[in-house]
Formats: C-alpha cells, structure tokens, sequence
C-alpha cells in the first residue's frame, strides 16, 4: 500500500504535466482505497517544531477542503509536543503520534509532507533531510541560516525533484498579490524604491547563565547542525533569536524576511548590486541580547532601483503608520501595503484608493497565524497534486533570504560591500567568510 501512495505522487506531477494515466481501482477494497492518496489525494503531514508558529498549521490542516492527515506532531521538548496534540485536539478528531527526533519521522515512508517550524539554524539542514527521504516541504521563514545553505537548499529542490515553499505568506495575500499586480502594470508609474519596516517593543532579555539542561529537553538534538556547547538558561525557548549566530540570524531574518520579499517582488529585482548596513544594539545594553536591536540597511540594484530595510526590535515608534509593513515609492505615485490592507497614493500623496481585506493574519504579536498562512500553506498542498503553481517557490524565496544574509553579514563586519547581481557572491573577502558557517561533524546540509 505504502509503494501505490508513492507511485501516485509521482503520478500526479505527470498529470499536471499534462500526460494522461489511466489506473485500476478494482482490486482495492473500499476501506483501503479510501485511505491511499489515490483514492482522494489525500497528504500525510508532519510538524517538525511546535513553538509559536503552530497555530499557523490548524486551520490549513483541519480544514476537509485541504485533505490531509496529520501523522506526527514532532519537537525536541516533551512538553511541547504534548502542548502540540492538545492544540489539535480541539481541530481534528484523530490523534497523531507524537515523535522526539526527526530522523525517524523522516523514514517512516508514509510522510508525504514536512512542515519544518523548527528553529532557523535547523530549517536547511531539516528540509534537505526531508527531501533526501523523498518529502515535499513547506519551511518557516528563513529558509536558510546562511548563503551556503541557501545555495544547497534549492540545489536539493531541484535534485530531488521536491516541491518547497517558503513561509513567506504575504506572497498567497489576496489585497497583496491584487496591487502588486497593479504597481506592474504601471498604476504609480515606474517603481524605483521600497521601504520594507517592522518596529516593535522587545523587552529586556536574560544573559545568559550555564544551567541544568530543562526537563523533557533533548538538548543534543536541539543544537542539531550547531556546534555543541553547554546549555544556558533560556536559549531554547524563543531567545535563541538573540544569542549570537549559532542559531539565530536576528531580526532581519526573524521578521524582515516577509516584509524585505514584498518589496523584491514590487520592484521586480533579484540580486542587488551594493550594501551598506548601519545597526547596533541600542537598547538595555547590559542585557543578554548579542546583537543590533536596531537596522537600517540599503540595497542597491541595477536600474537605479533601491531598497531600504528599517528595522526597530525595541522601539514602538509607528514611522510609516504601522507596525510592519512596505512602502513602494513610483514615478507617479506611493504604495503602502501590509497584511492587512493596501493604499494607493498619487505623485502629491493624495489617497486615490484604499482598500482594507479584513485579513485577519497576525502582525508583530508573537506566534501567529490567520487567513494569509491558512492560503499559503494550501497553495503548497494543490501545488503537490498538481492543481495549481507556488506562490513562493524556494528559487525566488531564497533571494530574498539572500537579503537578510547580507545585512547580517555587513553589520557582522562592519564594512559595505558590492554584490555580483547575477551570482549573489559578495566581493568582499570578510564578507565571504561568513558565506557558510561551522556544523557540527556530520551535519553539514549536503545534498
């Protein structure tokens, strides 16, 4: 049974290629065929990482219309993953099994998807792992940890002919996609900059203290790809994000993903031709937090095309009327566009149209979910069987990770550096070293 729901996945991507199949259903009992892939497309479905992002999977998973099976609730923390199954108890009627280590998830041959929300230093690794065990993936943002695994991750895509997609979910946003369209076709006249912002009021962060690994915590498996080290207090329940760059890859990767991704995509470019990064932490300088709180990066492009990434971790102030979001600058007018709704400007800053979805998709609140996720994820789904196309494909979604990887790297170095637009190599020798990372022996995400 397992070797049919196999062949039929392979079948579906020649279908929708456009080649006709013909299949016989007779042997089959009733009960089985109704729970092969063949009989109703249907996708069994892991979670690797049950944090904050969890509740972006419920709806898209317990909706009948996705037609899925949750097979496994996976984390590396006991208590989350009984956290998880409770969460989805209230969604769907059936209990998955709930698993510590990836790895025998990853070779249960049933899996047909990974949903990999684990933590960013685990997301190439994970995913390449997934694919090489013959999984289609939808990663969280960012998709990488660094250049090299962005290199390798849509190498692996392409080798393993699997189907990625970034968590990038503004990209399935109906009001987005609606004036992004528009700004293509001319509605502000020709597009020459986009100011991608977040600003938020991050509190005071432990330092970090040598600690007694936490009950339940596999902490091995944690640091996975990561050189090991000791455990500290806090690390591994969200403030990895902040304590320095074996696992993390800082605000700009935490959140300016989404919003630096809108503003590539307005402006129609791929890889820039400059950077130049001022950042530095700012807030609660005593604290455990290792990194800027505070960025201003600029991108430079060919046809005189610029974006800017402003980013406030730890101050609230509302510059551009939001707290997240993309202003897009035209010839012959603006656009400001967030998860929520869009408005279009003339040359003199009039409002021409205004237009507000309803989209009920979270902003700056930590966890998150809504319509927009419910989308995306979805868009992955069909996408598998052959009904429609990615809304983020992870050849496109990785240049716009490849953003973020600059602006860390030019403030790791404190230098600007040039960019090859076609390549994505940075003539920068510094800049280079920090094009991959060290792994642990063994972990390193080859394909």
């Amino acid at each position: 049974m397992d070797s049919k729901r196999r062949d039929f996945l392979k079948k579906t991507t020649l279908a929708a290629a456009g080649i006709s199949l013909t299949s016989s259903i007779n042997a089959i009992s009733a009960k089985s065929y109704n729970n092969i892939i063949g009989a109703n497309d249907r996708l069994n479905v892991a979670i690797a990482g049950l944090g904050r992002r969890l509740g972006a999977f419920k709806q898209p998973i317990a909706l009948k219309q996705s037609n899925v099976k949750l097979v496994y609730l996976c984390d590396v923390m006991e208590s989350q993953r009984l956290k998880g199954l409770k969460a989805f108890r209230e969604h769907i009627d059936y209990n998955p099994a709930l698993e510590n280590d990836i790895r025998k998830v990853l070779d249960d041959k049933n899996v047909d998807v990974l949903i990999n929300a684990t933590p960013d230093h685990w997301h190439t690794p994970g995913s390449i792992m997934a694919m090489k065990a013959g999984k289609h993936v939808y990663v969280e943002k960012p998709c990488s940890h660094n250049m090299y695994e962005n290199e390798q991750l849509v190498k692996a895509s392409k080798h393993y002919n699997k189907i990625v997609q970034m968590g990038n979910q503004q990209r399935s946003s109906g009001h987005t996609i609606e004036i992004i369209t528009e700004i293509h076709n001319g509605i502000i006249g020709k597009p020459y900059k986009a100011v991608a912002f977040y600003n938020n009021g991050r509190g005071e962060v432990p330092l970090q203290k040598k600690a007694a690994i936490p009950e339940g915590l596999d902490w091995d498996l944690w640091q996975g790809p990561a050189p090991r080290r000791d455990y500290t207090s806090e690390t591994w329940n969200y403030n990895w994000h902040w304590y320095g760059w074996d696992y993390g890859t800082a605000e700009a990767g935490n959140n300016g993903t989404h919003e630096l991704d809108v503003a590539r995509w307005a402006l129609q470019v791929d890889f820039p031709q400059h950077v130049y990064v001022e950042a530095e932490k700012r807030h609660f300088l005593d604290d455990g937090w290792e990194m800027y709180d505070d960025m201003e990066a600029t991108f430079k492009f060919a046809d005189n095309k610029v974006i800017k990434w402003d980013g406030k971790s730890r101050n609230s102030y509302s510059t551009y009327g939001g707290g997240r979001g993309t202003v897009i600058y035209g010839t012959e007018g603006t656009v400001f566009v967030d998860r929520g709704k869009y408005v279009l400007y003339n040359r003199k800053g009039k409002v021409v149209k205004e237009y507000d979805s309803q989209s009920n998709e979270a902003g700056t609140a930590l966890g998150g979910g809504g319509d927009t996720s419910t989308k995306h994820v979805q868009n992955l789904f069909d996408t598998i069987r052959g009904k429609t196309k990615l809304t983020a494909p992870i050849d496109d979604a990785s240049i716009s990770m490849a953003l973020v990887h600059y602006a860390n790297i030019a403030y790791r170095i404190n230098d600007a550096f040039d960019v090859n637009d076609k390549t994505g190599m940075m003539y920068n020798r510094d800049a280079m070293k920090l094009w991959s990372r060290t792994y642990e022996p063994g972990w390193d995400p080859k394909i």
